[in-house]
């Protein structure tokens, strides 16, 4: 492969990458809890976006399981963005791991 062909292509490969970077910040993921009764959106940023709770959950007695609930679900919802996340990435970069981007592109 000559050398201005695979430049051509890492320049291709990081516009796609920036791309790819700025369609996360847009998308979405839902984690839950309790079986739907607590749900955290998460964006493929891994920014908190929303967390909705059923009322019926909200137990002024019982605030610890609310709280488990709510890291419960916003752990999943983060654990399906970084996935979301190396899955569209992996699109653009196949298995190949660059200094930069998050890990697990491997």
């Amino acid at each position: 492969m000559n050398m201005q062909k695979m430049m051509r292509q890492m320049q291709k490969m990081q516009a796609d990458l920036e791309r790819v970077q700025a369609e996360l910040a847009e998308m979405t993921v839902e984690g839950t809890a309790g079986g739907g009764v607590v749900t955290a959106s998460v964006t493929g940023h891994q920014e908190v976006r929303e967390i909705k709770i059923q009322p019926d959950v909200v137990d002024p007695d019982d605030v610890e399981m609310l709280q488990d609930l709510i890291l419960s679900a916003v752990n999943d919802g983060l654990r399906k963005s970084r996935e979301l996340s190396a899955s569209e990435l992996e699109k653009v970069t196949g298995k190949v791991s660059l200094p930069g981007f998050p890990p697990g592109l491997m």
